[in-house]
């Protein structure tokens, strides 16, 4: 049977190559990398840290990302259970009378039970048993399948903290533009009062007859224009805080935040290390590395089906027609049994089954390639946005200060009927044009810091002690992050607030509080080996995994995750 049903095994598809991954950036490498940073010592901002710590505690999307966490790990539960022996009780009764008229009843009439007694008439039946099932995995079909399910628990860890770090960058980018709108709307506000005393002069020199109405005109007009854009910009502000208040899981209302003068985060070094270290930091790489784990065990398990499977069957009990027999030694009754079935024909569901899990293998192989790719990209990009944009926000401040100085020059020429009034307009709008596109200019740099901060892995330290995100799920509102950090002790080890308890155990009613279970030294059993793409490093092999996101061969449901 086993030759038979492994003949007919169809051959698997092999993955394309990846391209070697260059040794740097560009030409860029550094000892250091920046993703080793914490967020506190990264951003220096604790106004924007608090808003972080608040949106990793009340961030709805997180909370949705940690149930599917929980449903992965339910998933291993599950199977895990599969291989093992499935033992149930039951007890049943009933009566049944069968027609004297057959051979069946006719004989049952001649029949006496222990004692010489009669059978009555309907015969009853009552029984009480305890009955085993076992399906015998001896191709690994049911533990490759356990396995898989650890990969894709883990795949979803890592997916989660993937999001925590874009998380921890969006609240940053949208933190900085709020400043730089609050810069724009300052800027406004000194043109909108420069613009004002211009035509209060212009008043003066038409009424002394040095001056005409068309000039009182085009101040005014340019007055109305920015106290319009003012409220525009507004508007902005609003928009941009709801951004940041959706982002932290809260209703709208005002958010703090440094004045655009005091964020100095363009002073931030940005060591990139090497390439081979996003292998480490990006989660979505170690996401991808998982899946494609994961995918090799699925292959295993549609391979084992076309072996023969080993069912065992056993039952235990006893069975008599009156209750008050049931316990006697003579209505014990017991049985087993053991099944060897195999395939032989008609194997398309088979086949197909086993040549789809190969097609999802050869996806997530692509996947894993694409995401090291888009990974590479990013970084690239991002670095050189940053370096680009520095010398932008460089030039551009010498044209702000060479336009500030002829505004200077211009309204004093024109107070003094020296000059036209187009030239104090022209000089004015140049300068508010030249300080709006600088802010801009500014804020795409401070964007690019964060965004290759983020590419580069960084976002989940939240500070250089080693806290994450698993340390400040039970952490109360209001909690500041960067105060952890001052008030730690010399070594950088804090103290954390213990979450509400209800006789020792975590409050039921917080389920974003509870403790976590240790998910260390894991050892999962190697896989059989079988060669299935040569693309892989190790085909068909869970390799030992050791870290505080991997689950122990004895799974408990992790509390936090």
């Amino acid at each position: 049977m086993m030759v038979l049903s492994g003949c007919s095994i169809p051959k698997l598809y092999c993955a394309s190559p990846a391209p070697v991954m260059p040794g740097d950036f560009n030409g860029t490498t550094t000892a250091d990398n920046v993703a080793d940073v914490g967020v506190c010592e990264f951003f220096g901002d604790p106004m924007l840290t608090d808003l972080i710590a608040e949106g990793l505690a009340s961030n709805q999307e997180l909370k949705i990302r940690n149930q599917e966490v929980q449903v992965a790990a339910n998933e291993i539960l599950s199977r895990r259970g599969a291989y093992l022996p499935f033992v149930t009780v039951g007890a049943k009764g009933g009566f049944d009378r069968t027609s004297r008229y057959t051979p069946l009843g006719a004989a049952e009439d001649q029949l006496t039970y222990p004692g010489g007694g009669t059978f009555p008439d309907p015969l009853g039946n009552v029984g009480l048993t305890a009955n085993l099932f076992w399906r015998v995995d001896i191709w690994r079909e049911l533990r490759n399948s356990r396995d898989a399910a650890t990969n894709r628990y883990i795949e979803a860890v890592e997916i989660r903290d993937f999001y925590v770090t874009r998380l921890v960058a969006e609240i940053a980018e949208n933190y900085y533009e709020l400043s730089a709108l609050d810069q724009r709307l300052t800027y406004l506000n000194q043109t909108i009062e420069i613009q004002k005393q211009s035509l209060e002069v212009a008043q003066a020199q038409k009424d002394a007859a040095r001056g005409t109405e068309l000039a009182v005109q085009r101040f005014l007009a340019e007055v109305r224009k920015n106290e319009s854009q003012r409220y525009i910009v507004s508007q902005s502000i609003i928009e941009t805080e709801n951004k940041i208040n959706f982002l932290v899981g809260r209703y709208p209302q005002h958010v703090d935040r440094q004045s655009w003068g005091f964020i100095t985060l363009d002073s931030q070094v940005l060591a990139v290390g090497v390439p081979a270290q996003l292998m480490q930091n990006r989660r979505d790489i170690r996401a991808a590395e998982r899946e494609l784990a994961a995918s090799g065990l699925d292959v295993l398990v549609a391979r084992a089906r076309f072996f023969p499977t080993l069912d065992i069957t056993a039952r235990v009990g006893f069975e008599a027609f009156n209750p008050r027999y049931l316990f006697d030694p003579g209505a014990f009754i017991a049985n087993t049994a053991g099944e060897l079935v195999a395939p032989l024909i008609n194997k398309k569901a088979i086949r197909a089954e086993y040549l789809s899990a190969n097609a999802r293998q050869l996806q997530a192989v692509y996947d894993y390639q694409r995401t090291v790719l888009n990974a590479y990209t990013e970084v690239v990009n991002r670095m050189a946005k940053v370096e680009n944009y520095r010398r932008g926000v460089e030039i551009k401040q010498g044209q702000v200060q060479a336009l500030e100085e002829s505004v200077s020059v211009a309204t004093n020429l024109f107070q003094n009927a020296r000059a036209e009034y187009v030239d104090v307009l022209f000089s004015q709008r140049d300068l508010l044009e030249a300080r709006v596109d600088l802010i801009e200019t500014k804020q795409q740099q401070l964007s690019a810091i964060v965004n290759a901060y983020q590419a580069l892995g960084g976002g989940y330290l939240l500070n250089n002690a080693g806290m994450t995100y698993k340390d400040v799920r039970c952490l109360p509102p209001g909690y500041s992050l960067c105060e952890s950090v001052q008030s730690g002790s010399a070594t950088g080890e804090m103290e954390l607030p213990v979450p509400p308890t209800v006789d020792g155990q975590p409050h039921p009613a917080t389920p974003d509080a509870l403790s976590p279970t240790s998910l260390d030294q894991v050892e999962v059993e190697p896989a059989a080996e079988v060669t299935l793409l040569p693309a892989i490093n190790q085909p068909g092999k869970i390799v030992k995994y050791h870290g505080a996101n991997e689950v122990p061969p004895e799974f408990a449901m992790p509390e936090r995750y």
